[in-house]
């Protein structure tokens, strides 16, 4: 940390770089550079995308600017890179990009949990679409397949107001090979070409829960190449972190790969514990997590025991043996060549013994504890917003029953909001969100008409609740784990950092008004203290409304 306020940028790079005409000029404010000095008053000189000067740029001269934005009492910061985040079709929809920029969030990393549109041919693009459709949603460009990395990158390109990034998605890797090692490893090497910043994996999803711990390290030994990251959802949270943890830690180890684990969640001094033990043994070790103590995903994973939760078509498992779904072997997926069959995961919950299991097996507090968030079924609409238990009293049935009859009713794709054991309480929260190797994550999902208010309101509750109210943060800690902090994971040197050069992502934040005003009953509320944001030196949110720009470009690691 530095506790001097640096020299001007202008002056310490000599007047004569100092441009006379600024595409945009941002006066009055304080800057919080992303180097770890504290704020600093400067105005900041925008022209062809990049910050041109920073420093006393609006007296004492002739300079002028064709756009100026004024921002006495408020901060200039770079713009922050949601380091997990399920936007991979949402981030088009201009609805979503005001909802973040409100937040001040200019930068997408997508690709999250092994689970998106690339690489896949058209059998796996339709998997994706309808597994993941309660958490991505149906990507509005993309016509079937084949899509590779470099087309879906290229789908994003001046298409929105946001940048985006892209993770290699193992699941979906695994879906179109067919678990085949050889032609997995040529897919990520060539979604790394494409301009992919790492690999990710969701490990209590399928298919990627089919993988082991030697396919992952196989498959991360080009990501180690070129020094990027293996982002994983770890094969187990809360009490079983420790399991996912040394998983993770194993791929790390044999492939030597830097490790980022994502929505870190749980008893906050064991989990930093896991994380300080892998530091000190010499591990590259970041984390994401959000300030919330509520998960959301698709229903089918929370509410179904693992192998009804699209089990795969019978196969031989990893002993040879055949699996019918219900039994020993991962859904018949164990030697690789099956695939997850959702067709068959609905057919099944028609059956009245799968029912019983299914009330039988399943957590019964879970029924209390999930919030319907998305029903894309119209005889179930009235559910969103309810908890289970709620809904099917109403409906005359039992819990288990009514929430088999809703996901038939949505072929699988509805999700809910669920409040995560007492483990994860607010005190492990605020100790791992303070941890130096954390990143901020939203973990966002746009989709449905309840969905969990991180999605309008992560960004700003770290900085109205945890820099204002509490100071677990400074203003420039807050940078540093929100923009300064993803720019150097995902290797995007031109980013998270307030001087010459680099590309103008910026954000004007007025410290004492920013807040998230979306809660549980009313989640998509916009948040507040956020008004104006560039994107690529190009004005985005103005007045705290979008302009109509959309500059965002996919960013490629370098």
């Amino acid at each position: 940390m530095h506790n001097a306020v640096p020299r001007m940028w202008y002056r310490a790079h000599g007047p004569s770089t100092v441009s006379t005409v600024f595409d945009v000029l941002i006066e009055g404010g304080r800057v919080v550079d992303g180097t770890g000095a504290p704020p600093y008053p400067a105005d900041v000189g925008v022209r062809d995308g990049r910050i041109e000067a920073v420093g006393d740029l609006s007296s004492g001269g002739s300079r002028t600017a064709a756009a100026t934005v004024a921002a006495a009492g408020r901060l200039v910061v770079p713009g922050f890179i949601d380091a997990h985040v399920h936007g991979d079709a949402t981030v088009l929809d201009p609805g979503v990009q005001l909802a973040v920029l409100r937040q001040g969030v200019t930068t997408f990393v997508l690709g999250q949990d092994g689970l998106s549109f690339a690489p896949s041919g058209p059998e796996t693009l339709r998997f994706v679409t309808r597994y993941f459709a309660a958490i991505n949603g149906a990507h509005p460009a993309l016509d079937g397949g084949p899509v590779s990395v470099a087309d879906l990158l290229a789908s994003y390109d001046r298409a929105t107001a946001l940048n985006t990034v892209y993770l290699v998605p193992h699941g979906t890797v695994r879906h179109a090979a067919s678990g085949d090692p050889s032609a997995m490893l040529r897919l990520v090497e060539q979604g790394l070409e494409d301009g992919a910043a790492g690999l990710s994996s969701g490990l209590e999803y399928v298919p990627g829960r089919y993988g082991d711990a030697a396919e992952l390290a196989a498959l991360c030994a080009p990501v180690a190449r070129a020094g990027l990251p293996y982002v994983t959802h770890m094969r187990g949270y809360e009490e079983a972190a420790a399991t996912g943890m040394a998983e993770a830690r194993a791929i790390a180890e044999r492939a030597g790969v830097a490790l980022h684990v994502s929505h870190y969640h749980g008893p906050g001094e064991r989990l930093a514990g896991m994380v300080d033990r892998a530091l000190a043994a010499g591990l590259d070790v970041t984390f994401d997590s959000y300030p919330y103590l509520s998960g959301f995903s698709i229903l089918a994973m929370v509410a179904l025991p693992r192998d009804l939760d699209g089990p795969g078509v019978p196969g031989p498992g990893p002993d040879g043996r055949t699996g019918d779904g219900l039994g020993g072997t991962p859904g018949g997926a164990g030697d690789g060549t099956a695939r997850p069959d959702l067709d068959r995961t609905v057919a099944l919950l028609h059956d009245p013994a799968v029912r019983r299991r299914l009330a039988r097996e399943t957590d019964p507090t879970l029924w209390r504890r999930a919030v319907l968030a998305h029903v894309p079924a119209a005889e179930f609409a009235w559910t969103e917003g309810r908890t289970l238990a709620e809904a099917a009293a109403e409906a005359g049935r039992g819990p288990a029953d009514f929430c088999a009859d809703l996901l038939i009713a949505t072929g699988l794709a509805a999700s809910c909001v669920f409040a995560q054991p007492p483990g994860n309480d607010d005190a492990s929260m605020r100790l791992l969100l303070r941890h130096p190797a954390h990143l901020g994550g939203s973990d966002a999902i746009h989709i449905g008409g309840h969905p969990h208010p991180r999605a309008f309101g992560a960004f700003a509750r770290f900085l109205g609740r945890h820099v204002r109210e509490l100071g677990d943060w400074t203003w420039q800690e807050a940078v540093a784990h929100l923009s300064s902090g993803p720019a150097r994971r995902f290797r995007l040197p031109d980013r998270g950092q307030i001087r010459p050069g680099m590309a103008a992502d910026l954000v004007v934040v007025d410290p004492g008004k920013v807040a998230d005003t979306a809660d549980y009953s009313r989640p998509r509320v916009l948040a507040e203290g956020i008004d104006d944001v560039l994107v690529g030196g190009v004005p985005v949110l103005a007045g705290g409304a979008l302009t109509g720009a959309r500059p965002g470009r996919p960013l490629r690691p370098r």
